[in-house]
């Protein structure tokens, strides 16, 4: 029902889009007509003959007269307009309200302001999405209520129509009301109750009363089964279709090629939530692919992270140089007189991972004619390719980032400037933005820096391994350097010392810019890169954890100290329009994982800076078991809050910190080829250094555009680790799929336990990279019990957790003891799903660390990197393996009087007052 004035605005309304329409009609003198598109009887009886050429028509005469043989959009149209119509015809039926109406949106902001309501985003965990969710506080409305958690939104009634990601409204339930969360391992159950006894101490707990923001999407789903359709009812049309994200609920949609798509994965969107409705109304968008197909997987991947990878346009690649074999880009004329030319006075050189080709960096070191030094960083100039709101920067700005995925990646700018007259490869000549500083010869103080455009000739393009050998002394790594191969054998050893020189002179550099950061409170933190290694027909032959190498922290440390100067830079000229990047101190109750499971090998962690972390961390040494120090500086990288791009003018300058890299000033310069914040620094480092660049600072963005662009990237980047993340574990599933667990060795490896719950364990696999739970109990009920030889078996009998281990106690008095920190042998299992994706599952399968077999030693001599970790594993494995069970045997007694004694919280609540009850990712980057 409308309101008088309610009409007589949508008459205006209506009038002044056909005004529009004839408006377009006469500025192309006729040439082309033009249609609007109304669903309003009125406006098309009262418009539809007043102007010649302009046609005023329904949506469905619209697509019979315009597009009749486009039969999707015909598809399309017809299921929207049932299920609006279905929609309607349920609304009049259906007296009875499932859920609360949202309070208006003027009462919601009012009672943000004045405290009764708290604003927030709400987040579901995925391991209990029909029972639990929660709001991450926003802005400035907890301030009456002096929280310092999360508010817990127990049950679907309780969220009240939001969806995953949502600005909800938040109101709290009294003290009396609040609850736990669930503590109890668990494999994405339906469950709509809780196990008893399995939550947490309780928690600030409420109901959602209003959604400031939806955030619904493209959502990628799949059709019931045949048994599934038949059970489901009544109306063959209305289908509840399962999305592939955990955290989103069931969804209606109205189709009739239900049948047709049961083994396929789709797009739907949601159209609307009504009060009266179990479940969101929504309608069919289009087919990605078979259910398990590898492609069809990717894409749901990329439409679950709202990543649309469409080709380059024409308009976007007419913008771009051209560049050939035959017909190579050449440097300008022009360009050579306005640039510095590095091409003769300096050795530069790249160091990337193996098969990389958009290379934006490159490094030089030498000594000055005063004995001094000078440190050369040296990025790809893409600005110079990509004008500011050229139509090929709307597009890099729109994809903010390059996405890359286990087995490919997705380019933000078009192969020709990424992968060829950008990528600073070797043997030709590029423009570079340069940042150069004088060093002090002996202590490598910074004397001086300047930041020029250049022309660069790069000497070589190393790999990260190359480099190491280089570094470590290892001539039979000059094989693969093919810039040394047809040379002379004295020009070849010239060559090579002045390049092993550069590269040992650069990590000396780097040595000590680290220690300086060090002393400040720079993190060391820790994460597991997996490479998923395909064979010649792209199957998968291997996943190896990437192995850390000095030259990686070489590298880092040049790129971070460029980062910096530019930040100092371009926050001095522009104190209130650069972009910047930020990392908040992390909440103090994210650290009670780290401190808990520090404190059962006896290591004390102090919080309360980034440099009482870091020497917590050095300090948290097992000499007899080295991934302890590696699972607590995992821990310690998962406790951390996300680094953010962000304006200058938008905060205050002490905020502009960066807890992780202790810099008080921090951006983006050294990957403008697949980030759009460096192209935006890249701009402002211009802006800020060039006399004549004038017109390049009325092109600076203000503070209110800067902080919207922020937000974009900002999404865009979360978007890119999260597919990466989603792809790598795609592949996991994939590599073990197809071998048989009984008979594979692969699927057998060492696993250490880190955290301890309710039902069971949370265990790490080095070997793979992979974490994720081991039951104890079984859902028949049965508790693991070890036979002589430590090999398990499932008993009845019960589980008892103490304070850092989990005890199974068989009916016959047998128990078996599972400490933090335990070496096991697990299992790798794959659960396969139909709706969503498959996942690892963990199994024990003996109470004791993995001896590797000599044939599988023997397999697998062929890779270094692998052999290595595998012998790292099981040399700590054997070690631990002696000393755990009389560790175990001297501490059992004391820590159970302990146990009973205490009277604080016990390391079973203070572990679940975490951020996320979601399996602990050991995998997490370090986010800088």
């Amino acid at each position: 029902m409308q309101t008088a004035c309610q009409a007589v605005q949508h008459q205006k309304g209506r009038r002044s889009i056909y005004n529009a329409a004839v408006w377009y009609y006469n500025h192309c003198l006729g040439q082309m007509p033009v249609v609007m598109v109304t669903e309003d009887e009125d406006a098309i009886r009262q418009y539809g003959n007043e102007t010649e050429g302009v046609f005023v028509i329904s949506f469905k005469n619209y697509l019979d007269n315009f597009w009749p043989d486009l039969k999707a959009a015909h598809e399309l149209f017809d299921s929207i307009v049932q299920a609006r119509h279905e929609r309607e015809t349920e609304s009049q039926e259906n007296n009875g309200k499932e859920y609360p109406e949202h309070l208006p949106m003027e009462i919601l902001e009012a009672g943000i302001k004045s405290g009764r309501y708290i604003q927030g985003t709400l987040n579901v965990n995925k391991h209990r999405a029909q029972l639990e969710a929660f709001v991450r506080l926003q802005g400035f409305g907890s301030k009456e209520t002096d929280l310092q958690s999360d508010i817990l939104i127990y049950g679907a009634r309780a969220r009240n129509r939001a969806i995953h990601g949502d600005v909800v409204a938040v109101e709290l339930l009294p003290l009396q009301e609040w609850k736990g969360r669930i503590v109890a391992l668990c494999e994405n159950e339906t469950e709509d109750k809780a196990p008893a006894d399995t939550t947490g101490d309780p928690m600030p707990t409420g109901k959602v009363v209003g959604i400031i923001q939806k955030n619904w999407r493209d959502y990628v789903v799949t059709f019931p089964s045949k048994e599934e359709s038949q059970s489901q009812g009544r109306n063959a049309q209305k289908i509840l279709v399962t999305p592939w994200d955990y955290r989103i609920p069931k969804i209606r949609i109205s189709t009739q090629q239900a049948e047709a798509l049961q083994e396929y994965r789709v797009v739907v969107r949601i159209d609307s939530w009504e009060s009266n409705s179990v479940y969101p109304n929504g309608h069919f968008v289009r087919v990605l692919g078979r259910i398990g197909d590898l492609e069809g997987e990717i894409a749901a991947i990329l439409v679950e992270n709202s990543i649309s990878i469409a080709p380059f346009s024409e308009i976007q690649m007419s913008e771009m140089p051209t560049s050939s074999s035959k017909n190579p880009w050449k440097v300008n004329p022009e360009q050579e007189k306005q640039r510095l030319n590095l091409r003769d006075t300096h050795l530069i050189f790249s160091i990337d991972p193996k098969g990389c080709e958009d290379v934006d960096d490159a490094l030089s070191v030498r000594t000055l004619p005063n004995g001094n030094l000078e440190l050369g960083v040296h990025i790809a100039d893409v600005t110079y390719f990509v004008a500011a709101n050229s139509y090929s920067d709307v597009e890099a700005r729109a994809r903010a980032t390059t996405y890359y995925l286990a087995d490919r990646r997705y380019d933000m700018l078009p192969a020709v400037l990424s992968a060829d007259i950008c990528s600073l490869l070797s043997g030709v000549d590029r423009y570079a933005v340069s940042v150069l500083w004088e060093l002090e010869r002996e202590s490598y103080e910074i004397l001086r820096v300047c930041y020029n455009k250049t022309i660069i000739r790069s000497a070589y393009k190393l790999v990260y391994e190359v480099a190491q050998g280089l570094l470590d002394g290892d001539t039979s790594v000059v094989d693969d350097i093919p810039e040394l191969k047809d040379l002379d054998e004295r020009t070849r050893k010239k060559k090579l010392d002045e390049l092993v020189w550069a590269i040992s002179k650069l990590t000396d550099i780097a040595r000590h810019v680290r220690a300086k950061r060090d002393s400040c409170g720079a993190l060391e933190l820790e994460g597991v890169e997996i490479r998923v290694q395909l064979d010649d027909k792209k199957n998968i032959h291997d996943l190896i954890p990437k192995q850390p190498l000095e030259v990686h922290e070489t590298v880092a440390e040049c790129m971070i100290l460029a980062n910096h100067w530019v930040a100092k830079k371009i926050s001095e000229n522009f104190p209130h329009q650069a972009l910047l990047r930020q990392h908040p101190p992390p909440r103090q109750e994210f650290f009670t994982e780290l401190r808990e499971c520090a404190s059962a090998k006896g290591f004390p962690i102090d919080t309360r800076s980034n440099k009482t972390l870091a020497e917590s961390l050095d300090k948290a040494d097992d000499p007899l078991d080295p991934l302890v120090n590696k699972l607590l500086r995992c821990m310690a990288t998962h406790a951390m809050s996300n680094a953010l791009y962000f304006s200058t003018g938008s905060c205050s300058e002490e905020e502009f910190h960066h807890y992780g890299l202790a810099l008080d000033k921090y951006t983006h310069f050294t990957s403008p080829i697949r980030r759009y914040a460096d192209i935006v620094v890249h701009r402002l480092l211009m802006a800020a250094t060039l006399k004549e660049a004038k017109h390049v600072k009325d092109k600076v963005l203000s503070n209110k555009d800067l902080e919207e662009l922020c937000r974009h990237i900002n999404n865009r980047n979360r978007a890119a680790q999260h597919a990466q993340k989603q792809s790598t574990e795609l592949f996991q599933c994939m590599y073990f799929k197809d071998k048989t667990p009984e008979t594979d060795e692969r699927c057998i490896a060492d696993g250490v336990i880190y955290s301890i719950r309710t039902n069971g364990v949370l265990v790490f696999v080095p070997r793979y990279g992979i974490k994720g739970a081991a039951y104890m109990k079984n859902k028949e009920g049965l508790v693991i019990s070890c036979r002589g030889d430590r090999s398990c078996e499932w008993k009845p009998g019960s589980l008892q957790r103490f304070q850092n281990k989990i005890t199974s106690t068989t009916t016959t008095g047998d128990s078996v003891t599972l400490s933090l920190f335990d070496h096991i042998t697990v299992k790798i299992l794959v659960q396969t799903s139909r709706c969503h994706a498959d996942t690892i599952k963990l199994e024990i399968i003996r109470n004791a660390p993995y001896q590797i077999s000599a044939t599988e030693v023997s397999q697998k001599n062929f890779n270094v990197v692998k052999s290595d970790l595998v012998k790292e594993v099981s040399q700590s494995a054997e070690t631990v393996q002696h000393t755990q069970e009389k560790a175990r045997v001297e501490a059992i007694e004391e820590e159970y009087r302990q146990y009973c004694q205490t009277k604080g919280p016990s390391l079973y609540q203070l572990l679940e007052e975490i951020r996320d009850l979601a399996l602990l990712d050991v995998s997490a980057d370090v986010r800088t």
